[in-house]
């Protein structure tokens, strides 16, 4: 009888001791287990093998766009910001910060809890009927995120328009909030400019474009994004590709002033083989910033002296997070990039539409809420922003949604 109490290594040992191990069983034992290792493995390698099959012809889809060739990607080897294979930004641009690594943020991702990353209520909205505006009316129409609609000296502008209600290739993935998707491309009238400013599925989205495409006069865009659209039923010649610091002259006193921005690119597994970039539009009455997504840099105060002063910037708050600092600004970051613009006032937008961060959905906006001392502009999804009145009042609408 053993003693007792016997500690687990004990029974153990004392198991041992009784019943010697049998090398013909143990043999035998080992042969089973490795067939059944063997077996796992094969059946992994099939799952593997079909699964990369299946990734592979699924990104034959045309929503994955056209990788630059030809003609086109000859242009782009010209371009000075275009190097080493990639374009580049202007300061050295780590995908994530010091400190920070790539299995961390996943696994900070999955498995951290992070709340309040989408409402739970439906967002409240203003349907504006888009098809009613007055011609004279100068105007902005915010859709959530970086989607929004202008209207000025009698010319209508879209940009980085996202009305499939996702941010993501994958079917299912990166949803729209409640009551963030109102609009549908009936809504829209016909649009004379349509900008985007990097080719990300969160700004540029591929059911959108295929059902605008009877509405659009021209894209303008930046250097080899054009393939996306050519690819789409878009014709070269309603395509206006550009580089960083050129200037579009859109008649009538109209211009578009293109500009850096710090970010990346790419829809596939190849990265930087499109141009992302930032727009200034004059028109015969103002100058509007268009922002596209970018990091804090130098870029903004030097467009502040090539431009401003600005009457109405329009910056990305919101997805952002320590670990990519590089790529997306903080609330704090974005109110000094609106002064280094020298705008007159700020239109914050990448928020309120899709989950891409881990802060809380409305914390963007009541960040940038706490510490504005310029005129801002927070409008509801939908809600008519008049162009010209900075003294208009918005609600802080946001409060009390859950």
């Amino acid at each position: 009888m053993l003693p007792t109490p016997l500690p687990p290594w004990g029974k153990i040992f004392f198991t041992l001791l009784k019943y010697p191990p049998n090398p013909i069983r143990q043999h035998t034992n080992m042969k089973k287990l490795i067939r059944i290792i063997v077996k796992c493995l094969k059946v992994t390698l099939v799952v593997l093998v079909l699964f990369i099959i299946t990734v592979l012809i699924y990104m034959r889809h045309p929503l994955f766009g056209e990788k630059p060739a030809g003609k086109r990607l000859e242009q782009i080897k010209q371009s000075p910001h275009y190097k080493e294979g990639q374009f580049q930004n202007i300061h050295h641009t780590p995908s994530l910060s010091d400190g920070y690594s790539m299995g961390g943020v996943i696994y900070d991702f999955i498995f951290k809890k992070h709340p309040r990353l989408r409402p739970i209520d439906s967002l409240p909205s203003v349907k504006t009927d888009l098809l009613a505006l007055e011609p004279q009316q100068d105007v902005l129409v915010w859709f959530g995120h970086s989607s929004y609609f202008i209207q000025a000296g009698g010319k209508r502008f879209l940009v980085d328009p996202v009305f499939s209600g996702s941010a993501s290739p994958i079917p299912g993935g990166t949803k729209a909030f409640n009551g963030a998707d109102i609009y549908t491309i009936d809504d829209f009238p016909p649009i004379d400019y349509l900008f985007i400013s990097h080719d990300h599925y969160d700004h540029l989205d591929y059911k959108t474009i295929l059902a605008l495409k009877g509405k659009v006069g021209k894209v303008i865009c930046g250097l080899g994004v054009g393939g996306h659209f050519e690819r789409w039923g878009y014709t070269p010649d309603q395509i206006i590709e550009t580089d960083w610091w050129q200037d579009i002259d859109l008649g009538d006193g109209f211009i578009v002033h293109t500009a850096p921005t710090r970010h990346f690119s790419g829809r596939t597994f190849s990265r930087n083989n499109t141009l992302w970039q930032s727009y200034v539009l004059q028109t015969p009455a103002m100058k509007i910033y268009i922002g596209g997504d970018s990091g804090y840099d130098t870029h903004f105060a030097e467009i502040g002296k090539k431009f401003g002063p600005m009457d109405f910037a329009i910056l990305e708050n919101g997805q952002y997070d320590l670990a990519w600092k590089y790529i997306h600004m903080q609330p704090e970051e974005v109110l000094q990039a609106a002064k280094d613009l020298k705008a007159k006032r700020l239109l914050p937008v990448h928020s309120s539409k899709f989950t891409l961060g881990n802060h809380p959905w409305d914390e963007p906006l009541r960040r940038i809420k706490a510490i504005a001392d310029l005129p801002l502009a927070t409008p509801m999804i939908g809600q008519l922003v008049d162009l010209h009145d900075d003294k208009q009042v918005f609600e802080e609408w946001w409060k009390g949604v859950k």
